[in-house]
C-alpha cells in the first residue's frame, strides 16, 4: 500500500527483457533502505525489489505488467517516481493508492497556470465510472485531485512542488502514464454491482466476479 506522495526521481539503468523483464533503477535511496522482497512503487507500478546495491536496486516484471502498464516502454534513462511502501503509523498525505494499474491514459494537454501547471489526460471508457470531480486519481505514482472529468478525458492541477520533485513535468502531449482509479470508488463500484448498469470490464476492475 502506497499513498501517492513521491519520495524520489529514479532513473532507470538497464532494462534486460526475458521470460521476466530486469529493471535497474538508480535511485538516491540508501540500500539499507531496502529489504529483499520488499514492496516499491514505480511510476504506479507496485515492483518487488529483488536486488540492491550502493545508489540502484533491481525489479522484476512479468508479462502482465509489461501488457497493461507503461513499463513496456521504459528504457535506459527513463524517469520514474519511486515511492517506497507505507509503514503502519505513517501519515497518509495523499491517498490510498494500491499499486495496481487499472489503465494507460495518453496526455492530451500540458499548460502553465498562473505558476502552476494544468495536465490533460484521455479517460479510458472502463475507468469512466469511477472518475468524480474532486475525487482522487493517481497518475504515475503521483496522487492528485481531479478537476474536471467528461466523458472522454479528466484534468488535474499540479503545484509548483509536485511539478519540480515529480516526473511528471517531464510529460509533454501523447505521452502515455499509469492510471489507478480511487480504490473508494471502486468498492462503491462493487456494492451496486450489475445492477448499476456497469460493463463486464468495469465489474473487474471493482473486484467484482459472479461465481
Amino acid at each position: 500500500m502506497f499513498t501517492g506522495l513521491v519520495q524520489d526521481v529514479g532513473t532507470v539503468e538497464r532494462v534486460t527483457a526475458g521470460p521476466v523483464t530486469d529493471v535497474w533503477i538508480g535511485a538516491h535511496f540508501e540500500p539499507a533502505d531496502f529489504k529483499h522482497g520488499e514492496s516499491i512503487s514505480c511510476d504506479g507500478v507496485c515492483l518487488t525489489v529483488v536486488e540492491s546495491r550502493a545508489s540502484s536496486f533491481r525489479v522484476q516484471a512479468a508479462p502482465e505488467t509489461l501488457a497493461r502498464t507503461t513499463l513496456s516502454a521504459w528504457s535506459a534513462g527513463t524517469r520514474v517516481n519511486l515511492e517506497k511502501a507505507l509503514r503502519v503509523g505513517d501519515r497518509l498525505g495523499g491517498h490510498w493508492v494500491q499499486g495496481h494499474v487499472d489503465g494507460v491514459g495518453e496526455v492530451l494537454a500540458v499548460a502553465p497556470d498562473q505558476g502552476s501547471w494544468r495536465l490533460s489526460v484521455s479517460l479510458p471508457a472502463a475507468l469512466a465510472p469511477f472518475f468524480v470531480e474532486k475525487g482522487s486519481v493517481c497518475i504515475d505514482g503521483v496522487s492528485l485531485t481531479l478537476t474536471h472529468v467528461d466523458a472522454a478525458s479528466f484534468g488535474v492541477m499540479l503545484i509548483p512542488e509536485t511539478w519540480a520533485k515529480t516526473a511528471l513535468s517531464t510529460k509533454r502531449p501523447g505521452a502515455k502514464v499509469n492510471l489507478e482509479a480511487d480504490i473508494v470508488g471502486k468498492f462503491v463500484a462493487k456494492m451496486i454491482g450489475r445492477r448499476g448498469g456497469l460493463t463486464e470490464e468495469q465489474l473487474r476492475l471493482a473486484g467484482f466476479t459472479s461465481s
